[in-house]
C-alpha cells in the first residue's frame, strides 16, 4: 500500500466494506514522524452534531483497504 501525507485525508469520507455502512469522515490521524509512517486515522462518526473527540473511532493503517479520491474503503 502507498503512503500519503495526513493532510491528503482530511474531510473524506470513510466506508466500511464488510457491511457498507458509512463510518464518518476523517478528521485526524496518528503518525510516527520520525519514521515517517501513517499508524491509524481518526473518524468522526456521522449523525453527530457535534464532533466530540468520544464519538471518535481510531481505524488501524492495516484495516485500511484503498483509498480513493473522495473516499476510504476500511474492513473491520
Amino acid at each position: 500500500m502507498f503512503m500519503a501525507r495526513g493532510i491528503d485525508f482530511k474531510q473524506k469520507e470513510v466506508i466500511n466494506i464488510n457491511d457498507g455502512k458509512i463510518l464518518g469522515f476523517v478528521v485526524d490521524v496518528q503518525a510516527d514522524f520520525e519514521k515517517g509512517e501513517i499508524h491509524s486515522i481518526i473518524v468522526a462518526k456521522t449523525g453527530k452534531i457535534f464532533n466530540n473527540s468520544k464519538n471518535n473511532v481510531s481505524i488501524q493503517w492495516k484495516d485500511i483497504k484503498k483509498i480513493g479520491e473522495d473516499v476510504i474503503l476500511v474492513e473491520i
